[in-house]
């Protein structure tokens, strides 16, 4: 940048000092503050959008990169699939280009599907797998036990306090 030493930059504060007088250089000082800052700040901004450009650039080109990767699996796979095609041709007749069928009617007419019946996962008696930790109710305010209306009601009635009649409640 510029290559000021103490000397000249002394030497400005005194022609400035002159030059604008006592009254005015503080004004005219924060002023040049402030659009040096603004000039750093543009430079920033300027500095930023050509890195985001050069990282653009490389986005571009690692995205045509894998593109052709895809590409090239792509065709590696229809070649596959022609070549799967061309080998299964001869299997139970069919023709060249036609999936394979298979007959599944000798196994119905045996009485066997071709998927295995439903069966219904085994239980285990020690484990709850629908229950909720007696720690996370209490967290989260929900109730642990099975109470009764009447008994949720008496246990949430406040006391009366001791030595007071049950008819009369204190102010």
């Amino acid at each position: 940048m510029l290559d000021l030493g103490i000397s000249e930059l002394a030497l400005i504060a005194v022609v400035a000092l002159v030059v604008i007088g006592p009254e005015k250089l503080p004004r005219v000082a924060r002023t040049v503050g402030a659009l040096l800052g603004k000039a750093q700040r543009y430079v920033a901004d300027v500095k930023a959008e050509v890195n985001r450009s050069m990282d653009l650039d490389e986005l571009k080109r690692m995205k045509e990169t894998v593109e052709g990767a895809a590409r090239e699996v792509q065709s590696g796979v229809g070649s596959f699939e022609k070549d799967w095609m061309d080998a299964t041709a001869g299997l139970e007749g069919s023709e060249p280009g036609e999936t394979p069928r298979v007959d599944h009617s000798a196994a119905y007419s045996l009485g066997h599907s071709v998927y295995p019946p439903f069966q219904r996962p085994k239980k285990s008696f020690r484990l709850k797998q629908q229950s909720v930790p007696k720690w996370y109710k209490a967290r989260t305010g929900q109730r642990a036990f099975v109470q009764s209306g009447a008994a949720r009601v008496a246990r949430h009635r406040p006391k009366p306090y001791p030595g007071a009649s049950s008819m009369a409640r204190p102010l």
